[in-house]
């Protein structure tokens, strides 16, 4: 994400109303911001069969497994989603991550509010990227953090309740860091590019971590739990707190939902990576639908390149077709992002050359 100048200048947002609070007291009437018109024409595909792939890190990391690697390949080429099972992150780990999530939106909203973001930065409790009083509004609270490096954690905003918060979360942003590094080289062997060079571009990478709370809504199928868009930067790994499902991908025009298996992540290929692979990797629009009767929580854990990172396609990747994107240095990508409203894949479009 951005460092401590550049946060004082980008990632502001505009104050909104906490949407936990709203949807207790509210009689059945959504506010106009929160209605979303053109639900009513995008179709879903409820197809059982239709899944993201499976990818067993076992296979890759102890068997060093060809089918497992083919797999993983095409799951980042032809997806751009996949779910990881047994990625090395112990259960009890991410069981206390999840126990202190719902404690923490358990919490009342004025215990909640001490850690909320303010206009200038991305941290905190509260929504980001509200850029202006008539853009539609997400259906959800969430709790922003930025988690690596160390040096860019901004205490106050980390929660000391419930008491273990702080070194929980400490705990689960080390581990998948592990993880991030690991699917890294695996997907630069594929690419036939150098793993180590390749992973050196996250090596002290930054690491974000941001927990999602989407109430329930008597109008869900009007509101949105979080906008279309696709993630701006490297991996992003997404694990499901509770039992209620709501994350769909694009695919073929059409929102496919995603049923998470237990115990797995689900990591998805972002904007960075696909800049870099020169296309060969997608990242893909996604969102969250929110339930009519229950609540639903998640956590994102996003890891993108160190400072001083150029964000273009890699000359190896180049040789045969030129490249496709521009390349710019990670602080004027940064600076567009955090400027920008939730909006499809405009990041990558950004970057696109013309054919």
């Amino acid at each position: 994400m951005v460092g401590e100048e550049m946060s004082r200048e980008l990632g502001g947002s505009l104050p909104v109303a906490n949407v936990q609070a709203l949807a207790s007291s509210c009689s059945g009437d959504i506010p106009l911001r929160y209605l979303r018109q053109e639900l009513q024409s995008e179709e879903v595909l409820v197809d059982d069969t239709l899944q993201i792939p499976t990818i067993d890190m076992r296979k890759l990391m102890v068997d060093d497994d060809d089918d497992e690697m083919g797999k993983l390949h095409s799951a980042c080429k032809e997806w751009g989603f996949f779910q990881l099972i047994n990625h090395g992150v112990a259960e009890e780990v991410m069981e206390k991550m999840k126990a202190d999530v719902q404690e923490f939106f358990k919490l009342p909203l004025k215990e909640k509010n001490a850690y909320a973001k303010q206009p200038t930065g991305v941290d905190g409790y509260g929504q980001n990227f509200v850029l202006s009083e008539e853009q539609k509004l997400d259906w959800a609270d969430m709790l922003f953090l930025q988690t690596l490096p160390i040096s860019e954690r901004k205490m106050r905003f980390w929660p000391q309740q419930p008491t273990s918060f702080r070194e929980t979360l400490d705990k689960y942003s080390l581990e998948l860091v592990k993880v991030s590094k690991c699917l890294l080289k695996l997907m630069a062997k594929n690419l036939a590019i150098n793993p180590e060079q390749f992973a050196n571009m996250f090596e002290d990478g930054r690491q974000s971590i941001r927990m999602n709370y989407y109430p329930p809504c008597e109008q869900a199928s009007k509101v949105l739990g979080l906008t279309p868009h696709s993630d701006f930067g490297g991996l992003t790994l997404l694990v499901q707190v509770n039992e209620v499902q709501g994350l769909q991908i694009k695919r073929n025009g059409k929102w496919i939902p995603i049923r998470p298996l237990p115990g797995a992540f689900i990591v998805n290929i972002g904007d960075v990576i696909e800049i870099l692979s020169n296309g060969e990797y997608k990242s893909i629009e996604h969102r969250a639908v929110v339930d009519p009767e229950k609540e639903r929580l998640s956590i994102a854990a996003f890891y993108s390149p160190c400072d001083g990172t150029i964000i273009g396609p890699l000359p190896e990747l180049t040789k045969e077709n030129g490249p496709k994107y521009k390349s710019v240095s990670r602080e004027e990508y940064i600076k567009y992002v955090l400027t920008r409203k939730l909006d499809g894949k405009s990041s990558v479009n950004l970057l696109k050359l013309e054919s």
